[in-house]
């Protein structure tokens, strides 16, 4: 990891001062705007700047999708993205660049080298769920505009709840995780709780500067109420099972996906590591211990 240039620190100071959200939600309209001009432009020029792979896509054509936001939270062809199928195997949520791996040291995670961030600020203050998860397994995975924005399960799970806490919109690059402290946990963020074999998941959503909002499969777009976390619990047919490598949500907009589990539950593979890029579906680590 690069230590951040001038540069990334003067845009992370401006973003302390600017309007977040009101910038967010601005890039919200936009992103949807159906004139095709304009949002073949948009497209065209994000594919030339990012190098964005079309080949994958199951709608190769940008002149095809009515709108920005569209094209940033397109489908894959249907085997572009082989899941691993060993019934131990965690595969990655997401493609993307690895921000950190390992296993939590109590409650504690690293958010970047020199920085480290505690469960109870991550979770909203829910002191259940940090005993559920302190000391467990962790890998925080960042998506950038050219990847593929879509999330999926790591494993197959039941959805016990979600939670929803309003927060900052800061970037989350690798220069700003070593510039802004506990920046997973000032951020706006989504966290999707399941059982699976391997025990309880957290599946976490992370907001970022233009990141116009977050989607689930069960609930569509999700945005909460107040200013505190806003919960759902589910039971019965509202708690649908997902299987392994099934979309769960998107973001409309890049981000970062946080993936907990219980303390001696999954183990990774040694290749999955900082730095390196994964792809949605590829093995990342195998179950240690199967939950009943």
């Amino acid at each position: 990891m690069q230590p951040p240039r001038f540069k990334d620190k003067l845009i992370t100071a401006l973003l302390k001062m600017l309007p977040q959200h009101l910038l967010a939600a601005g890039i919200y309209r936009i992103t949807r705007v159906e004139w095709e001009p304009f949002k073949n432009m948009l497209i065209h020029e994000a594919i030339s700047r990012y190098a964005v792979d079309m080949f994958d896509a199951e709608e190769p054509l940008p002149a095809g999708y009515p709108s920005f936001n569209a094209f940033f939270t397109r489908a894959l062809k249907a085997d572009a993205r082989p899941i691993a199928q060993q019934a131990d195997a965690v595969v990655s949520p997401c493609d993307g660049k690895v921000s950190q791996v390992g296993y939590a040291n109590n409650d504690r995670l690293i958010q970047a080298k020199g920085h480290d961030f505690d469960l109870l600020s991550l979770l909203g203050g829910d002191q259940d769920l940090v005993e559920i998860f302190a000391d467990g397994a962790y890998s925080t995975i960042y998506l950038s505009p050219r990847d593929y924005h879509r999330v999926h399960m790591p494993l197959r799970g039941k959805l016990r709840g979600m939670i929803f806490i309003p927060g900052k919109l800061f970037s989350v690059s690798d220069a700003t995780a070593q510039l802004v402290p506990g920046l997973y946990a000032r951020n706006e963020r989504l966290i999707c709780g399941f059982d699976t074999i391997a025990g309880p998941m957290l599946i976490i959503m992370v907001g970022a500067i233009f990141v116009g909002s977050m989607e689930t499969v069960w609930a569509g777009e999700v945005r909460g109420s107040g200013k505190g976390p806003s919960k759902w619990l589910y039971e019965g047919e509202e708690q649908i099972t997902l299987e392994k490598g099934e979309e769960m949500g998107r973001f409309n907009m890049g981000s970062t996906v946080i993936t907990l589990f219980g303390k001696d539950s999954v183990e990774w593979d040694k290749a999955f590591s900082p730095g390196v890029r994964v792809r949605m579906g590829q093995r990342i680590g195998k179950v240690r211990h199967f939950s009943n």
